[in-house]
């Protein structure tokens, strides 16, 4: 028997799912404010350990040290606004339904689709640069060397594995290796003064170009291509409203975690920017595969950096499992409400969202084999990828500080729980900073096979949305809150499984 349709909205036709719909897309409470805080640092401090350095290598260590002065004000911002959304609209959806109760169907699923680029993409970054570790620790301290594509498939077969074991084993895993990661950009930061290996000088060994100086040796323009290198010091923090569904008080704890994560991510990349590029120099870190391992390696030498390199390996691993965590909500709230093929919300007897969680691994698996065997080797692959991912960042970042300004005028009466200290104008900032990060991708040539990719990617999502998938929306929370103007807010314990 078909489901009744029961409402219409800007061309979109929804149905209302029965009670055996939502009962094999249930999610489970299990998180307090410090396994969001865990969740939240996870999922970023790979961007300590591989990444961020290609930035230096565009505009030397003066213009990487404004790039991540810029985007900490952009990320103060964004998070204070999104803490405020998520408060208000505490669903799985995230930046989707924030865009969705701004600007409806097609603005939500542009925002949520730059999402699922966003962490389908950084994870797969985060397995390109786990296997290079990986590889580097078995091929010294047990001369195993295994084929790339090995290592992707067993880091993705292990941690689709854990994400879909339970969300508690997910948040406890995260608190774990969050502290694990600290610790080890900590040892290293007290290595690296105790042993004399930093040298001041060596920030900026890079040989100025005619006219230019040592702190800014490419000039002032390449600040603009650093932006997205520096974001990898922050990027995936913003992934908090997704565990909307699977905290405790989320209304309370999301805003809370956001700030505790944000003060622990400026102080380990401050560390890291200066310390691991005062040991190889700023020439050598720019175009370093692995920074921190090459860091240990010229502090202790190759053996005893191997067998630190297990340590620094863990924060890589963390963030694979918060960032594919991620996506996998992400994908999950899209397809429960229709947006997506409905088969990527189920979930099983752990209540994950497993089937979503293999999908993103196939897809990041894919396109990492793609790039691979069109040419991307020497570290070029590893790069493309994580401009795809930053570039649907930023997309998504503005996205959700528009929906922040329009849904303070739309809905000025709705409840908000928590309010951004900064208010419109900050989002304001954080949307203009946003948007000089998408210029610097334009404007630079090394980003188009992200852009391309990522057209492609759009053009398949909205010509499928148009044709079929809009006419066939389902009532989630994220859409019930929508149509409602604020009203309903979105799913009630009871729509939820107890926490065991």
């Amino acid at each position: 028997m078909p489901e009744p349709t029961v409402k219409t909205a800007s061309g979109a036709t929804y149905t209302a799912a029965g009670q055996e719909y939502f009962a094999k897309r249930t999610l489970r409470r299990s998180a307090g404010v410090v396994g969001l805080w865990g969740l939240a640092v996870g999922a970023v401090i790979s961007g300590d350990f591989s990444g961020w350095n290609f930035g230096i290598d565009f505009a030397g260590f003066g213009g990487m040290l404004i790039a991540f002065g810029i985007l900490t004000v952009m990320y103060y911002a964004l998070i204070f606004s999104i803490g405020e959304m998520s408060a208000a609209m505490p669903h799985t959806g995230g930046a989707y339904s924030f865009a969705r109760s701004a600007m409806g169907p097609w603005g939500g699923l542009v925002t949520g689709a730059a999402e699922t680029i966003e962490y389908v993409a950084t994870t797969a970054v985060i397995v390109y640069f786990s296997a290079g570790y990986a590889d580097s620790i078995t091929s010294t301290l047990l001369g195993l060397s295994l084929p790339v594509y090995v290592w992707w498939a067993i880091l993705y077969a292990v941690f689709v594995a854990l994400n879909a074991a339970g969300a508690s084993i997910s948040f406890k895993f995260a608190i774990v290796v969050s502290i694990i990661s600290i610790a080890v950009i900590l040892i290293f930061s007290a290595m690296a003064l105790a042993s004399g290996a930093f040298q001041w000088a060596s920030l900026w060994d890079i040989v100025p170009d005619p006219g230019q100086t040592a702190f800014l040796p490419h000039g002032v323009l390449p600040i603009l291509f650093a932006l997205p290198f520096a974001m990898w010091f922050f990027l995936g923090i913003e992934e908090l409203p997704l565990a909307a569904e699977e905290s405790h008080n989320p209304v309370r704890d999301i805003p809370r975690a956001g700030l505790w994560a944000r003060f622990t991510l400026i102080v380990t990349g401050l560390l890291v920017l200066f310390l691991n590029t005062g040991v190889l120099g700023a020439e050598a870190t720019g175009v370093a595969g692995e920074p921190l391992l090459d860091g240990f390696r010229a502090i202790v030498g190759d053996q005893l950096a191997a067998v630190l390199a297990l340590f620094a390996l863990v924060g890589l691993l963390a963030s694979l499992q918060g960032i594919m965590f991620a996506y996998g909500r992400n994908m999950y709230s899209l397809s429960r409400a229709g947006y997506y093929p409905r088969f990527l919300s189920l979930t099983g007897r752990n209540q994950t969202p497993w089937v979503a969680l293999i999908a993103g691994a196939v897809i990041g698996f894919a396109a990492l084999a793609i790039i691979e065997l069109t040419g991307g080797s020497a570290g070029v692959g590893g790069a493309v990828v994580l401009n795809i991912a930053c570039w649907g960042a930023v997309l998504a970042y503005f996205l959700q500080m528009v929906s922040f300004i329009i849904l303070r005028r739309k809905l000025p009466d709705a409840d908000r729980p928590y309010r951004s200290p900064w208010g419109v104008p900050g989002a304001i900032v954080a949307a203009a900073i946003a948007f000089l990060v998408f210029i610097g991708f334009l404007f630079n040539p090394t980003y188009l096979p992200s852009i391309i990719a990522i057209i492609i990617v759009y053009v398949v999502l909205l010509v499928g949305f148009g044709i079929y998938y809009r006419h066939r929306l389902v009532l989630s929370p994220e859409e019930e809150y929508a149509l409602s103007g604020g009203v309903e807010s979105g799913p009630s314990d009871a729509d939820l499984a107890p926490d065991t």
